[in-house]
């Protein structure tokens, strides 16, 4: 009594304002913004728990996976029955979705009927309930005339906490709204419907979505706004659902793309996270509660307890004797006479404190003017506390999406139903205000649903069709590139045949050019040596120092415009002599006539060490008067011209042969080069014996006999002084085999894709096998396959842009990027937004899948070559079981992420008998050019 009297006396210089008296009543209600960012803080901490499979059995807020993976693009068509269970009622609608209607009003036609539920059915068996839904659904279909005997796809939206396994599974994790059904909670509720279904009879129907109610408001509003990723319901009950990356979902395999979570956000403060702003009102509403301690958030702010948190705000003032002079009617001490639509109805702008008067009045009280005001100012405290609780629930998902996509704003759409949002005319205002006050850098639309969750299940079954259909079409065009173990098998076999017949004669597919190069590093190598390196659109300068098997090497590197590249011959080699006594003049050397080796990365005939007569341009090059000239001459010739400076050419080394030489300087099993770069090749160690082209009459001229011999004997010297009797010569071969396939032997292999690019190359029907593995072609490669699902209208919604159009647009570098494992899909998204598409998440998926598999057969088809190689190495040896290494350079190899592994993996299941080790070139085969000019000085120094 005494409590009461000082509590009167405290508020009692406060009546001339009866607003002031309930602040201070209430004060524990009036959140401030940094109150809301801490719980916004602390529901983002929850979010993270329930998304990870180490905690998530111990999370308030569940994160459940729906397994709806896109939201709609308007392209979705098709008629499906739905069904919607949440509440006292449940409708079943006839829903019609018409394709590229989907961004204006009318894409969506519905009929619907709406069936009560005897209350007995709220708490009784599921088998009873569900053949309840099971009898309207096959009421609905007879009175609209559609015809049981044509299968009907269902779509379910079912508002209680399930976990799905897949989209068409719902196991019931509890119950709320006052259901309380006997016999569901831990089952499939899609199961229960399909066997009620079966049991009524006469129906043919697919359940092809199972759906919470705020995942179907999201997908609802996203048909009409694209930009929607987010939906929220507040009305009886309250929720959020967003998408998610599918990174970060433990619960659910794969890594790439979005998935839709449904936060359950309800149950947020279980753990007691929310203790220190919970009220004795909230107190008394979880304990009066069917489930008390359970979806603490939810009584907070849903529409089911608003109503009786006023009630009992104003029952515990009025014993206080701070409203209606002490007097308690019994109808204020009755739970439930304060609902939620008085809240909205006392809040009312013009007409609220009458409405406020009104309903005190049908309470059997005397409310004074006073009084009517504080009511009403009770019932503000709680409503804005519900909208102010759940934006701090928003900011923190809106902050998750943005942390995930690495973007500093985000604009972005939300979608909201329920009917406290709908009828509260406050409620949306206060909402709004105060997300966009706690995410000052983000753009937030709010769209109000409708047409209910009803049509968002209709939706998530049209898009799960339309992803369905494409996903078979998608498969059917990248399944061209899968290579069985037959094929790959065709390749290695091809590939040897085309080895052995290229050593016999000249003029074969496999070229298989020798390289004079006899022997790899052996260690003692010293001096300085120039290295000057062509092959692709840069030229280096090199010096190399070689001491006591190190090596010190300074380099520059030059470009090489289109234009010298397209011109004449003259003009190249012009070029590269100008670049060479730039680098001499920058390194102090112009007046030292250096020994030089000079990578020349493109088919070159040689006839000894010093000499190769250019067979064909590739890689982009096309300088005029260069084919059928010796390359080593006309370089000579620039040089001459030049008169600044002298080199020494003592090496022509492919750069394939660089790469292999610069490797076995490490490693001295190293006796096989490869590139894996702008362009594809490979060179081994061959026995000198197997190379007949060289000993056939004719085949060489006699200087190129004479030659021959005078290396051997140097070999044979060379054999002798390192007391290895059992060492056979043995020769380089630059087997140039990107041209395996020019004969049509790998037509088998070949896709239409494939085949666009050869016919638009500047080299048609040349370089088969090139065109198929090397980094200058998969690029474009991927372009074609892009060009043709988006004309299919399988990628961004058919519209094929002039950049998309563009050849060489997609460059190959984009292939590393996008099948990078973490931060793939915004890699996709940045390279789409270049080349001017606008994709969706759905879209950069298929782009990445579409670079893997162009990638991977590339990598594939590069093993299946090396399996041949060495193979026939360790046959030409006699040898049970090989071990060796591989040399290897260039950009595919060394920054796609999966190439090298890939290719690793190939030739061990192509070459059982083999292990092979693959070592990275850390110098390129400059460093390789030098080594070779140095063990021609040291012969000829002998």
């Amino acid at each position: 009594m005494l409590a009461v009297h000082l509590v009167s006396f405290f508020f009692s210089k406060l009546q001339e304002d009866p607003t002031k008296k309930v602040d201070r009543f209430l004060h524990a209600m009036r959140l401030q913004d940094d109150q809301l960012i801490d719980i916004s803080k602390r529901f983002l901490a929850e979010m993270k728990k329930g998304l990870s499979a180490e905690s998530t059995a111990a999370a308030a807020v569940k994160m459940l996976p729906t397994h709806v993976r896109s939201t709609p693009d308007g392209s979705e068509k098709g008629q499906f029955v739905a069904l919607d269970l949440g509440g006292a009622k449940f409708k079943v609608l006839r829903v019609k979705v018409r394709e590229d209607v989907g961004i204006r009003k009318g894409g969506v036609e519905m009929e619907e009927k709406t069936y009560p539920i005897p209350k007995e059915l709220h708490v009784g068996r599921a088998g009873e309930l569900f053949d309840h839904v099971s009898e309207s659904l096959k009421d609905f279909l007879h009175e609209k005339n559609i015809s049981p005997k044509k299968k009907h796809p269902l779509a379910f939206t079912f508002s209680f906490p399930c976990e799905h396994p897949s989209l068409d599974q719902g196991l019931l994790l509890s119950w709320s709204k006052n259901y309380k059904v006997r016999g569901l909670q831990g089952k499939d509720v899609v199961q229960s419907l399909r066997q009620a279904i079966d049991r009524t009879g006469d129906m043919d129907v697919e359940v092809l979505a199972m759906v919470n109610d705020t995942v179907a408001t999201m997908m609802t509003c996203g048909f009409d706004d694209q930009c929607c990723e987010v939906g929220i319901i507040i009305g009886t009950g309250t929720n959020a659902c967003y998408m998610e990356e599918l990174r970060h979902i433990d619960l659910v395999q794969g890594d790439e793309g979005r998935m839709c979570v449904n936060t359950e956000w309800g149950a947020f403060g279980e753990d007691g996270a929310l203790d220190d702003f919970i009220t004795e009102f909230d107190r008394d509403v979880d304990a009066a509660s069917l489930n008390p301690g359970k979806q603490i958030f939810e009584k907070m702010v849903s529409g089911m307890y608003l109503g009786e948190l006023v009630r009992l705000v104003v029952l515990k003032m009025a014993k206080l004797g701070l409203l209606f002079d002490g007097h308690v009617s019994d109808a204020l001490r009755t739970k439930g006479k304060i609902t939620t639509a008085d809240v909205a109805a006392m809040e009312e702008y013009r007409n609220g404190l009458k409405n406020t008067n009104e309903i005190l009045t049908h309470l059997h009280l005397s409310p004074s003017p006073d009084d009517c005001i504080a009511v009403q100012h009770v019932s503000t405290i709680v409503s804005f506390r519900s909208s102010n609780l759940v934006a701090a629930g928003l900011a923190a998902i809106l902050t998750r999406i943005r942390q995930n996509r690495n973007l500093r704003g985000l604009r972005i759409t939300v979608g909201v139903d329920g009917t406290v949002y709908k009828i509260h005319p406050q409620y949306p205002k206060r909402l709004h205000k105060v997300v966009r006050r706690l995410l000052p850098d983000c753009q937030v639309r709010f769209v109000l649903s409708e047409s209910g969750s009803s049509k968002g299940a209709a939706l998530v079954a049209a898009v799960a069709q339309r992803l369905t259909s494409q996903r078979r079409k998608v498969d059917e065009a990248l399944s061209l590139f899968t290579l069985n173990q037959e094929q790959l098998q065709l390749v290695k076999s091809k590939m040897r045949e085309g080895l052995e017949v290229g050593l016999k004669s000249k003029g074969c597919t496999i070229k298989m050019l020798p390289s004079f190069v006899y022997h790899t590093p052996d260690g003692t190598e010293r001096g300085k040596y120039l290295a000057l390196d062509l092959g692709g659109t840069n030229f280096r300068a090199m010096l190399v120092r070689f001491k006591r098997q190190k090596s010190r090497l300074y380099h520059k590197i030059y470009t090489i415009p289109l234009e010298i590249m397209q011109g004449t011959g003259e003009e190249l080699f012009d070029h590269l002599a100008q670049c060479v006594c730039d680098f001499l003049d920058y390194m102090g050397l112009k007046k030292a006539r250096l020994p030089a080796g000079f990578t020349f990365s493109f088919p070159c005939q040689q006839s000894g060490i010093d000499t190769g007569t250019l067979v064909s341009w590739t890689k982009g090059f096309k300088a005029t008067d260069c084919e059928g000239q010796d390359v080593v001459s006309m370089l000579r010739e620039a040089i001459k011209r030049r008169n600044e400076f002298d080199l020494d050419i003592v090496a022509l080394v492919n750069d394939t042969v660089g790469t292999m030489m610069s490797c076995a300087y490490e490693d001295p099993q190293c006796e096989v080069g490869m590139i894996a770069g702008t362009g594809s090749n490979l060179c081994y160690m061959e026995e000198l014996k197997n190379i007949e082209k060289l000993e056939q009459s004719g085949g060489t001229p006699q200087t190129d006999k004479q030659t021959l011999e005078e290396e051997k004997d140097e070999a044979a010297v060379e054999a002798e002084k390192s007391d290895i009797e059992t060492e056979k010569s043995k020769m380089c071969i630059n087997t140039e085999w990107g041209s395996l396939g020019n004969d049509r032997c790998l037509e088998d292999i070949i896709t239409p894709y494939d085949a666009e690019v050869d016919i638009h190359s500047v080299n048609p029907g040349k370089q088969r096998f090139e065109k198929l593995t090397s980094g200058m072609y998969l690029g474009e490669i991927v372009r074609q396959v892009l060009l043709d699902l988006t004309r299919r209208g399988l990628l961004f919604k058919g519209h094929v842009t002039e950049t998309l159009k563009t050849p060489g647009i997609f460059e190959t570098k984009y292939l590393s990027q996008i099948e990078s494992d973490r931060l793939a899909l915004l890699q996709v998204r940045s390279i789409l937004q270049q080349l001017g598409l606008r994709g969706t998440c759905d879209d950069s998926i298929i782009v990445k899948e579409v670079c893997g598999v162009v990638s991977r057969r590339a990598a594939q088809l590069c093993g299946a070559g090396m399996a041949a190689v060495v193979d026939k190495i360790r046959e030409n040896r006699g040898l049970d079981r090989l071990s060796i290494t591989v040399g290897v350079d260039g950009a595919l190899y060394k920054l796609h992420p999966h190439f090298s592994q890939v290719l690793k993996e190939t030739v061990s299941v192509m070459a059982p008998q083999c292990d092979v080790t693959f070592l990275p070139s850390e110098e390129g085969s400059g460093k390789g050019a030098a080594l070779i000019a140095a063990m021609v000085r040291q012969k000829q120094e002998m």
